[in-house]
């Protein structure tokens, strides 16, 4: 069942004073280890030089669900990137804090919160994922500008969905002032069509993918590519994949990042070219 997010409002109009209570609703907590593999991956890739010139190495996974698992890989995973990162989960209910506790060590907290991100300091990664799913999407745009206002300078705030073992993987990525892009990883052999993804798409898209809106179109075109390079699919997937990926960069597909990123099964667009309609 959808859970409507509180209307949080103008989180600059706050003043700055530290909120009563957290914000957001308890989400269903499902969460499976190594889901998050793949956005892991890139945080600690293209976008390791967030975390290595931060001043403060403030990390928080937001919404990290029953389980504290992902929470735990992902400050293993950037510990390569920043041996001193500080990760910290934050669950808005409280037995889930509670239990994750007992994981505790130096440089991985747990503690209880919401939107708000309610830690000491601005963090230079937030992560929120198959969090915002779960709630409407009128109420997207307040979320993102209330977590967009906690963040470090050069921050990123990552809101994203996946499948349960991780093996469909979107995400959109912000700044402190404005979504930056829309990236899609996929496990070769788990899709037909690339198009398939739809059914994870991010909420501010996911209810978009119909004629007329640009997530409709840059999804068709990714079918169409797809379809197009099937004589490199001898070589295997991971040409066609990357074969795809020339072709929408040759029609005008504005993707960043290149051939070492898309051999991985993933893609990166500028948010500019998906971003929702008005209807």
């Amino acid at each position: 069942m959808v859970q409507k997010a509180e209307r949080v409002g103008s989180p600059r109009s706050r003043g700055g004073n530290p909120l009563r209570k957290p914000i957001g609703n308890i989400t269903r907590g499902t969460t499976n280890p190594n889901r998050m593999r793949r956005l892991d991956r890139w945080l600690a890739g293209p976008q390791a030089w967030r975390l290595r010139t931060a001043v403060e190495p403030l990390v928080v996974d937001l919404g990290y669900g029953a389980s504290p698992a992902t929470a735990v890989e992902l400050f293993e995973r950037l510990q390569a990137v920043r041996p001193d990162v500080q990760v910290r989960g934050i669950e808005i209910e409280p037995e889930r804090v509670r239990s994750a506790k007992a994981l505790e060590r130096p440089g991985l907290s747990f503690s209880v919160g919401g939107f708000e991100v309610p830690v000491p300091g601005n963090p230079v990664l937030v992560r929120a994922f198959n969090v915002l799913r779960q709630y409407e999407e009128a109420d997207v745009a307040a979320i993102w500008a209330l977590v967009q206002s906690r963040l470090a300078p050069n921050g990123l705030f990552i809101d994203g969905t996946c499948d349960e073992i991780g093996r469909r993987v979107t995400w959109v990525a912000l700044d402190p002032e404005r979504p930056l892009s829309l990236s899609i990883s996929v496990r070769f052999g788990s899709f037909e069509l690339p198009s398939e993804v739809a059914e994870r798409l991010p909420k501010a898209l996911i209810h978009r993918n119909v004629p007329g809106e640009p997530i409709h179109a840059f999804l068709q075109a990714m079918d169409k590519a797809w379809l197009e390079a099937a004589p490199l699919a001898s070589f295997g997937n991971k040409q066609r994949w990357t074969g795809m990926c020339r072709s929408l960069r040759d029609a005008g597909w504005p993707l960043q990042e290149g051939p070492s990123r898309w051999r991985l099964g993933e893609m990166t667009v500028a948010w500019d070219a998906v971003a929702p309609g008005q209807r």
